[in-house]
């Protein structure tokens, strides 16, 4: 297996174990607060605390992946993730719960942007786009993962069984540290920096440093939150509201849960291709207007029929964007800081997006269906706009102005 490949396949595992993670709690919830006697609102937290832990560990592995390489501090984020993962296991009251689950998310904070760089560093620019599908997917692959394992481990061992297979990435780690070599564009900056000691490489300041720097980190940060709000929007309140709205039972749900999770696949798959082949703007400029088009009129959606296919139809356009982030990322930073905008960026969006279950559970609450897929349309339109407002990457740049040199030459 060549080097691209090699980091494809590290980069896909640590998102499956990440979301097969982040699905374990979603089974293991009600059993939880069963357990620890707790309310809804205490038991919410420990999805929350683990989504401000992404942001903290994504900000400092970021840096840390800058300044000492990739694969190490890759290693050493799954290595957190996986103690936070089985010490949740142990837990003996809610608050230990949540120190183990932000634990957990420091580490697992981590292996996103790290994961992306690390791909596009390896992949040329005309293939970075579906390299990063491949990536996104992994996530998908998680919640298939858990969903099987909790079938298997929940009557058996209960929800402590579950967090014990937290266990598992520590092996994973073993092998990328001893399978997977540095990026080489990450050594070749390395050995650029020894020739000027005086720059300072990996520091968050860096990614607001100019003006138009940080109006490009701002724009992809709305990006980001409007993604990760869409999704959790969607796939935490649909379910339930197309059982108020339908008339769906518990086992329709699930059928539809299946049939939006295989669009989503197929999306990022079909927007990798697209991203390749058209550019990565053009791409979310379709990927996004769709996604509010679909998102609005599946409000008007009756009968099986219409529900399935019209949730398979939301998920590809809405979630097959995440395929792209890695790309949309990495395409805008210098490799010096590139982990560190993946990593601040996205886990930004993840702790900021994780809060709209909260206000659509408020609209549905003293509005309808048709209301809260209105909010969700509206928001893929503000993501448009802060995607319209991306200036050129820095590798257009320099494709640019090579060209720009050539043509003088001629």
């Amino acid at each position: 297996m060549d080097y691209r490949n090699k980091t494809v396949v590290a980069s896909v595992a640590g998102l499956t174990l990440e979301g097969m993670d982040i699905m374990f709690i979603s089974f293991a919830m009600s059993l939880i607060i069963a357990n620890f006697h707790i309310n809804l609102a205490t038991g919410g937290l420990i999805s929350s605390i683990t989504n401000i832990g992404m942001l903290v560990g994504g900000m400092i592995f970021g840096i840390l992946a800058d300044k000492f390489g990739r694969v190490k501090v890759f290693t050493y984020s799954i290595l957190l993730f996986a103690i936070g993962t089985a010490l949740t296991g142990l837990a003996t009251n809610i608050g230990e719960v949540y120190v183990f689950r932000f634990i957990a998310g420091l580490g697992a904070g981590g292996e996103y942007g790290i994961g992306m760089a690390l791909v596009a560093e390896a992949w040329p620019k005309n293939k970075q786009g579906r390299a990063s599908s491949y990536v996104s997917i992994g996530a998908q692959f998680g919640v298939i993962i858990a969903a099987l394992l909790s079938a298997m481990i929940l009557p058996a061992w209960g929800w402590r069984g579950l967090f014990f297979v937290g266990v598992v990435p520590v092996i994973f780690a073993f092998i990328v540290r001893r399978n997977l070599k540095e990026s080489p564009e990450w050594v070749a900056v390395q050995k650029q920096k020894q020739l000027a000691p005086k720059q300072e490489k990996g520091k968050l300041i860096q990614l607001f440093n100019t003006p138009r720097t940080a109006f490009t980190t701002i724009a992809l940060a709305v990006m980001a939150t409007v993604q990760i709000a869409g999704y959790n929007g969607l796939m935490i309140w649909l379910p339930s509201m197309l059982q108020q709205s339908q008339g769906l039972s518990v086992s329709s749900s699930a059928l539809w849960t299946i049939s939006t999770s295989v669009g989503m696949i197929a999306g990022m798959l079909t927007f990798g291709q697209f991203a390749d082949r058209f550019g990565i703007k053009t791409s979310y400029g379709i990927f996004l207007l769709a996604s509010a088009s679909a998102v609005f009129l599946y409000s008007y959606a009756s009968g099986s029929a219409g529900v399935l296919i019209g949730g398979a139809i939301v998920g590809f356009f809405s979630n097959g964007m995440f395929a792209g982030y890695g790309a949309l990322i990495s395409k805008h930073f210098p490799v010096e800081i590139r982990s560190t905008a993946t990593n601040t960026i996205f886990n930004f969006g993840r702790a900021l997006g994780g809060f709209s279950p909260i206000l659509v559970g408020y609209i549905l609450q003293h509005f309808n269906m048709g209301v809260a897929m209105t909010y969700l349309a509206l928001l893929y339109c503000v993501s448009f706009v802060a995607m319209l407002s991306l200036n050129k990457g820095k590798s257009e740049q320099k494709q640019e102005q090579k060209n720009g040199v050539m043509s003088k030459a001629v």
